[in-house]
């Protein structure tokens, strides 16, 4: 019995193994060709126009909020106030690192529709005779055939379970610990206030979407 089940462990393991190599294949694939697999995507079709490099990505903020570090006396255990409702609101996120700017929308759900709304928010903030390359992951609401995607705009998924490729992952990280940690929000309408200057706060900071966006095997030229 011990033998068999030790058999059973080596041969789960080996498969988690093989399975953490593919992965680790995948990623690298993406870090070295990114030019080439942007390349394949945008197209002859738009040969000599400028490519803006765009990330997008999806949170949700919501009352039971986030906790974070904070500057107390040492050998003390501060207090926070910690909300258990569950309201939130659905934070659909784009930013252009090159650019130092992005667009967003504050949604209620997550589905089809809303994120062709973001699609037409993103579109409207490319640079006018410009391709935005819009990297993002691959969420269903991201590759159905539902999805009325601009003229302006080349969808570029990343392979399955690669957050760390997509730096608005990072920017999910800076809103909450900077924005959203330590708060008590009463309302959908408090959240979504909260929201909205979250981002409109980042959006006026270009250099911190740039500094916390950029990165450099992500540029193409056509």
């Amino acid at each position: 019995m011990l033998v068999s089940c030790f058999a059973a462990w080596s041969i789960a393991g080996s498969r988690r193994v093989r399975c953490i190599r593919k992965l680790i294949w995948r990623h690298r694939r993406v870090l070295k060709n990114f030019a080439e697999l942007a390349r394949a995507a945008i197209g002859p079709q738009h040969t000599g126009k400028p490519v803006e490099v765009w990330f997008q990505d999806e949170a949700r903020v919501g009352q039971q909020g986030t906790l974070t570090r904070l500057w107390a006396r040492r050998g003390s255990r501060p207090r926070v106030q910690r909300d258990h409702r569950f309201n939130w609101v659905y934070l659909f996120g784009a930013i252009c690192p090159a650019r130092g700017t992005g667009g967003a929308l504050a949604m209620p759900i997550v589905n089809i529709d809303a994120m062709n709304k973001h699609l037409t928010e993103i579109s409207s903030c490319v640079t006018l005779g410009a391709i935005a390359l819009l990297v993002l992951d691959g969420a269903g609401w991201h590759r159905s055939p539902g999805l009325r995607v601009p003229d302006n705009i080349v969808l570029l998924p990343l392979p399955p379970y690669a957050p760390e490729l997509n730096p608005v992952e990072n920017i999910w990280a800076y809103l909450r610990a900077n924005k959203f940690a330590h708060q008590v929000w009463d309302t959908y309408d408090a959240i979504l206030d909260a929201v909205c200057k979250a981002w409109n706060d980042l959006i006026h900071t270009p250099e911190v979407i740039t500094s916390i966006g950029t990165r450099n095997w992500a540029e193409v030229r056509i």
